[in-house]
């Protein structure tokens, strides 16, 4: 078991119809780090939905000539995806799609449900039939059984909200419009900009609204629901301020691209501040700070610069593979791990090593790292991990499911430490996280337990994945 991956939301309205596809695809693009796994585009020509999803790298799946399959339109919206619930499958992809008596919608969602179980046995008692095992089709029955009895897909999306518990980031497309929401608790990120030739951009970083040429406006409110059309802009805050904000405290620590800012704080200054902690609250005596790409470097670079032990370039990563974390299977991760990351021999050759990480999950992916610098000669290794430990499931979008697997729920400190192969191994304490955003409005239930929301005796997470696997082999 490993971390899982969040997914990444894309959408555009424009002006005039054009090449929105192409738009879409650098967005994605843009936001890869959140899912590897699977991508898709849906545009709107008025009214006429053009889609294509498929499993694989944006790249991969979105050649040239797929592209250019696409017509002229007004509206598009993009997903890239990784399995936080549901397998990993073409009929998983979204943007999900739906034709309805009142017309047609496709979403595209970041997050997970807490309530997820409940809201899906009830529709399937009900009647409806479902096509994949993710939680956006379960919003997406909500809001297509909300629209059959409402004026407008905004107020079928508020109906929806008060029954959706957990985390999600929405992007829907209307035939006419195009709308964003957050959760109340706001745990994924949203945001949108505009272009100069006044296109607006919605997207879950705002690292993607520069790869088009966006200019940043604002996040989106936790709880808040925004109308793009042809009319302008409208804010809907009637679901606003009903819950404490709440991110995902992890998003700063290893989820998003480090040159995103997120409500306010920017991603590498989080994570640089994460080792200035690290270096105070678990010094170590020692030659060179390394990090392990990508999103240990800026801590490494804080901790080197409080402890003013020099920073080092240590390991070297293939950047034409995907993270460790997208491997299905252990032994493919573990196979991963030798072709992504080279150690530099000169670098760590008879030094004593800070090697400065995210996390530890299982343990198995550090242990080899940890072998790679050892066979190149590392003199000691003392490990910081710029997260604390492991402790708890998250419902929220983070696929850490049961606590089995959790390397830091059945063993201490020193234990780890001795598993993995280190001489010495420090975690972000629990009580600093709230220095890496300068505030307190966070969710950091996978460390410390507390849950945000109200917890269903019955999520069964894996149900639906343990349905289809079933199926399969029937």
């Amino acid at each position: 078991m490993s971390i899982h991956e969040e997914c990444g939301v894309f959408g555009v309205i424009s002006p005039a119809p054009q090449k929105l596809a192409d738009i879409v695809y650098y967005g994605l693009y843009a936001l890869q780090h959140r899912g590897q796994e699977s991508c898709g585009i849906v545009t709107n020509d008025d009214g006429v939905f053009t889609s294509y999803k498929d499993l694989g790298l944006v790249s991969e799946v979105f050649s040239k000539e797929r592209l250019s399959s696409f017509p002229n339109s007004t509206m598009a919206v993009g997903h890239v995806r990784y399995a936080t619930t549901g397998v990993s499958n073409r009929n998983n992809c979204q943007p999900i799609e739906v034709n309805h008596q009142k017309g047609k919608m496709a979403i595209a969602h970041n997050g997970n449900l807490s309530n997820a179980y409940v809201l899906r046995n009830e529709l399937e008692l009900s009647g409806a039939i479902f096509h994949t095992t993710s939680d956006t089709e379960t919003i997406a029955y909500i809001v297509t059984k909300e629209r059959l009895k409402c004026s407008s897909i905004e107020d079928a999306l508020s109906n929806a909200m008060n029954k959706l518990d957990g985390a999600y980031s929405l992007i829907l497309m209307s035939s006419q419009k195009l709308i964003c929401a957050r959760d109340p608790h706001g745990f994924r990120p949203l945001c949108y900009g505009k272009t100069p030739d006044g296109m607006y951009i919605a997207a879950s970083e705002s690292c993607a609204l520069k790869a088009v040429g966006a200019e940043f406006i604002r996040d989106v409110m936790p709880g808040e629901i925004l109308i793009f059309s042809k009319d302008g802009i409208v804010s809907r805050t009637e679901h606003c301020n009903k819950a404490p904000k709440k991110s995902c405290i992890f998003e700063y620590i290893y989820f998003a691209r480090p040159d995103s800012v997120i409500d306010g704080v920017c991603v590498h200054t989080a994570r640089k501040h994460a080792g200035e902690i690290l270096a105070k609250a678990h010094p170590a005596d020692a030659d060179i700070v390394i990090g392990v790409p990508d999103s240990g470097l800026d801590a490494a670079l804080g901790f080197s610069e409080a402890s003013g032990i020099p920073y080092g370039i240590g390991l070297i990563k293939n950047k034409y593979i995907g993270r460790t974390f997208i491997s299905p299977g252990q032994d493919e991760r573990i196979n991963q791990v030798k072709i992504k990351l080279s150690p530099i021999q000169s670098t760590v050759e008879g030094k004593r090593i800070v090697l400065i990480d995210d996390s530890i999950v299982r343990g198995t992916t550090s242990a080899r790292i940890v072998k790679l610098l050892r066979e190149v000669g590392a003199k000691e290794i003392h490990m910081r991990i710029s997260s604390p430990p492991f402790l708890y499931p998250c419902y929220y979008g983070t696929d850490i499911d049961s606590q089995e697997h959790l390397i830091a729920c059945k063993h201490t400190t020193e234990e780890t430490a001795k598993i993995i192969g280190v001489d010495s191994l420090g975690y972000l304490p629990v009580s600093s996280l709230n220095e890496l955003i300068s505030c307190n409005d966070y969710c950091s239930a996978c460390f410390d337990g507390v849950y945000p929301t109200v917890i269903s005796s019955d999520t069964r997470k894996n149900k639906f994945e343990q349905k289809l696997s079933e199926k399969t082999r029937k």
